[in-house]
């Protein structure tokens, strides 16, 4: 079985970072049986001489982890209210770089807008697979103008739409999906954390205002003594750092910026809990790769994402959402229950190794692939 997967987020030379999940999932299916070749939409914009200098060094193809990656170069209007159509901009380019390399069984788009509706608008002949990972029915379809029409075109047309939660996959069939499934993306198995000295709370993720770093700033400065970490970066940072002043402990908050995989997972290693109360959470994948070291999670009650993990297994706690008194009452239970700590250490190991591995994303994958051409 040939596959073309189409993504707007995928990692490049200058951001290694930027929707690896996208790439580990299709890698795990090539490791499954599926021959994968990848497209990504890469628009071309350039805020800064930096900017400019990492679209240039980008290169057309790449290999990465044995998986050919083509980069499909186009241009649009600024994202404001042009977002949706975004796919009528790439569409041309897409269908000249999916006929250069030959005939595909099925085409798999990672996100309606702009990947599924680029394909649709390049009339590829082949099956169209859709991967919703929450943006599509959380955001586009009621925030961006015409987003609506454009995903439930594309859904209405898909063979078959994989969600990365049932909670999501709830919400495709209200936007006109009619063949679904759930698919959960995975996390590996790494050594064995090795926790800090002092307790340390951890989060992992994009710096934007829905991740509620702010509850976690809130939430330690009610737990003197204890340390917190935040891996990754983005448009809040500034906005953080200056509420970590002012609530007098910006000595216990490391931000660590923008971290490699590998270097992301050795620090978040460290921690003794990981906080992540994120609204719109459509599944997270941070959690469990923070369960997989046998490290706590802590995420927001009536979240599909939380709460699908929650449902699978323990290891992850959930508080409720916007209330930094209650995440501080529940961090503090944590911290200082070491036993408590242990149990749910290995019973969250446990639950990651039964259902939220790598392999078992690869199989259900190449599963659904295999749905959608019967």
């Amino acid at each position: 079985m040939r596959v073309a997967v189409v993504a707007e987020f995928y990692p490049r030379r200058a951001d290694p970072v930027l929707g690896v999940w996208a790439h580990r999932q299709a890698v795990a299916t090539r490791d499954a049986g599926a021959d994968v070749e990848v497209f990504v939409l890469h628009r071309l914009i350039a805020r800064s001489p930096r900017g400019l200098l990492a679209l240039a060094r980008q290169p057309d193809v790449m290999t990465l982890d044995g998986l050919r990656v083509h980069y499909v170069r186009y241009v649009s209007p600024p994202r404001g209210r042009s977002y949706a159509r975004w796919g009528a901009w790439a569409a041309g380019a897409l269908r000249r770089a999916l006929a250069r390399a030959g005939r595909f069984d099925l085409v798999h788009a990672h996100y309606a807008v702009p990947a599924g509706d680029a394909v649709l608008r390049a009339g590829v002949d082949a099956p169209l697979v859709v991967s919703v990972h929450g943006g599509d029915v959380l955001w586009t379809t009621s925030r961006v103008p015409g987003g609506r029409e454009h995903v439930e075109r594309v859904f209405s047309s898909a063979r078959l739409v994989i969600a990365n939660s049932a909670g999501i996959e709830r919400m495709t069939r209200e936007h006109g999906a009619s063949e679904t499934r759930v698919v959960h993306l995975g996390a590996d198995i790494p050594p064995a954390a090795v926790p800090a000295t002092a307790p340390t709370i951890a989060t992992v993720g994009h710096l934007v205002a829905r991740k509620r770093h702010a509850d976690v700033l809130q939430a330690l400065a009610e737990l003197p003594g204890v340390r917190y970490v935040v891996i990754g970066d983005g448009p809040e940072r500034p906005a953080l750092e200056r509420l970590a002043g002012a609530l007098g402990i910006a000595d216990r908050v490391e931000f660590t910026g923008q971290l490699p995989p590998a270097a992301a997972q050795d620090r978040l290693r460290t921690a003794w809990v990981m906080a992540m109360p994120s609204a719109e959470e459509a599944f997270g994948v941070a959690y469990i790769e923070a369960m997989a070291a046998g490290i706590p999670a802590l995420g927001a009650a009536g979240e599909p994402g939380p709460e699908e993990i929650a449902t699978a297994g323990p290891g992850i706690e959930l508080v409720p959402p916007h209330d930094p008194a209650a995440l501080a009452r529940a961090l503090q239970a944590m911290l200082g229950d070491r036993e408590r700590r242990r149990a749910l250490s290995l019973a969250a190991i446990a639950t990651v190794e039964r259902e939220f591995t790598w392999e078992r994303c690869g199989r259900r994958t190449l599963d659904a692939y295999e749905a959608a051409l019967r």
